[in-house]
């Protein structure tokens, strides 16, 4: 027994290269991840903005790098005509944009429209080599919580980058920097970290479900939560940004209170602080907030029938109407009820 040891090492020791075991079939579900992943990520590009006159050599792959360096994050291809889609915040500001795809090719792109509101752009590249084809598009009316999910993107600047995950949660609201908040956002665990932003979301049919935008993590890394913009917005927005350069923003012309101060207040609707002068809302005779008592004015309840209890669900109802249409608001003023008919404007950069 104790010469064991000695006689293992002499006569078991593998000092030739070992034999392959067979691996056999793969699951199922790593044949769906690895054939999503090929037929994709073809086209899910880089996209680098700089701004200033710096030029691209030596670009850090941080998504923002501060003010004159790198901006880099993930884009798709969205057409056959060289539109790339990626999320307004890798762009904006950026005076030089560039496209790496996924052979390694590098071209120069132009800002074809921006929607911050939902934090989307388009670009278009200029090349004169045919682009790897569309991402199929699928909807995000129907998805389901727990059903699986895969982002491709280059996460740190480490390009062609495959996650999976479930969807964790549905129809979450997330705020832009152009003070609107995007409704009915997809939140997932896929890992989404700095430098994916502007990449897709697809489904296990390798369908665009949603347009990876931002992640919840004090550390700065992934911590489980990332956020999508979903395609069904994406869908309605981006075609206007190739035709127009931009999209509409259906408002009627109010500044809302913080759904906080609602709380507080035990109020259940959308308290209306004030009217823009000479919005529709103005004309129609909304009543906002009195500075000299501070008493509360007008709390928009609903909006076409449907209740209002939180500011999306006002924007949802804008949205849907459409510019140039109109919109009946119940209000509560003071302990009666009135009813009033509001016309849906473009209301650009300012308030709901």
């Amino acid at each position: 027994m104790l010469a064991q040891p000695w006689l293992q090492r002499q006569f078991f020791s593998a000092t030739e290269p070992r034999a392959i075991e067979p691996r056999g079939d793969l699951a199922e579900w790593e044949r769906t991840t690895i054939a999503i992943f090929d037929r994709v990520s073809p086209s899910v590009v880089q996209v680098a903005g700089r701004a200033g006159g710096d030029t691209f050599a030596g670009a850090e792959p941080d998504e923002q790098n501060g003010s004159g360096g790198a901006q880099t994050g993930t884009g798709f291809v969205w057409d056959a005509a060289g539109h790339i889609v990626t999320n307004a915040h890798v762009v904006q500001g950026a005076t030089e944009i560039a496209v790496r795809l996924a052979n390694g090719d590098v071209a120069r792109a132009e800002l074809r429209g921006i929607a911050p509101n939902y934090d989307l752009a388009v670009l278009r590249v200029s090349t004169s080599r045919p682009l790897p084809p569309p991402i199929p598009v699928g909807s995000s009316g129907d998805l389901k919580v727990g059903q699986a999910a895969f982002a491709i993107g280059n996460p740190f600047g480490l390009d062609q980058s495959l996650t999976t995950g479930v969807i964790s949660a549905l129809k979450r609201r997330l705020p832009t920097s152009a003070g609107r908040e995007i409704s009915n956002v997809i939140q997932t665990d896929a890992a989404i970290n700095p430098g994916n932003s502007g990449g897709p979301l697809l489904d296990s049919a390798g369908r665009l479900i949603g347009v990876n935008t931002a992640i919840f993590s004090p550390s700065g890394s992934n911590a489980g939560i990332g956020f999508a913009v979903p395609v069904d917005t994406v869908n309605r927005v981006v075609p206007g940004l190739i035709s127009r350069g931009r999209v509409p923003t259906p408002g009627i012309g109010i500044v809302a209170a913080p759904e906080s101060l609602a709380t507080r207040l035990g109020i259940e609707g959308l308290v209306v602080v004030r009217t823009v002068p000479g919005s529709p809302a103005d004309r129609a005779g909304l009543r906002g907030v009195d500075r000299m008592s501070g008493l509360v004015g007008d709390v928009i309840v609903s909006v076409n029938g449907t209740p209002v209890r939180r500011l999306v669900d006002l924007t949802d109802e804008l949205e849907q109407a459409g510019v140039g249409n109109r919109l009946e608001l119940e209000v509560l003023r003071g302990r009666s009820t009135v009813k009033v008919a509001v016309e849906v404007v473009d209301i650009g950069g300012r308030g709901p």
